[in-house]
């Protein structure tokens, strides 16, 4: 039987623990599961060791984010020989059988470096805007229910399973990013090494999302975030990277100059300069990242 590790990273999870949590209880996979606590301000760590005695729970002395939160547990899955990690979001949840029919679908497709479950809004009743968005599925009636994978160009990490072998070639999170943008950029780094990404339609998950607004703060934050994984995009030679990240913030810059919207200018040349300042820290990660192991 396949080890899993299941990892949570959590930072104010009370909301959600007892679906995230109670659904990996009644998996029918047998799973470990492994929360990252970054420093939460709510009951999350006395609800988990009071309630939940087969957690193991790890608390962070500091926030550090997504992706290196995660890459604390996916250290200890490689010491600890699991065969998989299943990354799952704090806000998410999952059918029993969706573990199990991940690992049966990999075992079949190891050609796959991430597989996902179908992503589905938090009611379960349709699908996730997001996961809609890169898939083109927008209703479920469109979906096969087979178990073979559906290959995608993209899909956030609320939902990975991420087998061991894959972990040792490709590494963990990259530094670089510390919270947004690292799916992105793993995802980048999961195609140059030839593995592909998918969903298996017959399983799902549930984000509990749709409750979030993006106000144009939030677009700008976004924006900067995929400037920069562009910028580290290994898939792109530098000049096209350099192109695709400094050169694109300098011309939405003076775009937004163009249309009068002078802070949103500022803030793309804003933008703009912190990413070149980055740019010893993006040359060191491309360079790693191209690397095996």
């Amino acid at each position: 039987m396949k080890k899993v590790l299941v990892i949570i990273v959590s930072y104010n999870f009370e909301h959600w623990i007892e679906r995230c949590l109670g659904s990996l209880r009644k998996s029918s996979y047998h799973v470990s599961v492994m929360v990252i606590d970054n420093c939460s301000k709510d009951r999350t760590t006395e609800i988990i060791e009071q309630h939940y005695p087969e957690v193991r729970l790890i608390k962070n002395k500091q926030n550090l984010g997504f992706g290196q939160a995660n890459n604390i547990g996916i250290n200890i899955s490689l010491q600890e020989d699991y065969d998989a990690v299943f990354l799952l979001n704090q806000d998410a949840w999952i059918d029993k059988e969706t573990i199990g029919t991940l690992l049966k679908t990999h075992q079949k497709n190891p050609d796959y470096g991430i597989l996902s479950p179908v992503h589905l809004n938090g009611k379960g009743d349709k699908p996730d805007h997001g996961f809609s968005t890169y898939t083109g599925i927008k209703e479920l009636y469109q979906l096969s229910g087979r178990n073979e994978p559906v290959e995608s160009g993209y899909i956030n990490a609320a939902f990975w399973l991420i087998p061991a072998k894959v972990l040792r070639e490709i590494g963990g999170f990259s530094p670089l990013f510390y919270h947004y943008g690292e799916d992105t950029d793993y995802i980048n780094r999961i195609k140059y090494h030839g593995y592909k990404i998918g969903y298996v339609p017959s399983v799902f998950g549930y984000h509990d999302r749709e409750f979030r607004t993006a106000d144009h703060n939030t677009f700008l934050r976004s924006e900067k975030v995929f400037l920069l994984s562009e910028y580290a995009n290994i898939n792109y030679s530098f000049p096209q990277a350099f192109g695709y990240g400094v050169l694109a913030a300098i011309k939405k810059a003076g775009k937004a100059l163009a249309h009068k919207k002078i802070k949103d200018s500022v803030v793309f040349m804003q933008i703009t300069s912190d990413i070149l300042l980055r740019t010893p820290e993006v040359v060191r990660t491309r360079k790693i990242n191209k690397k095996k192991s």
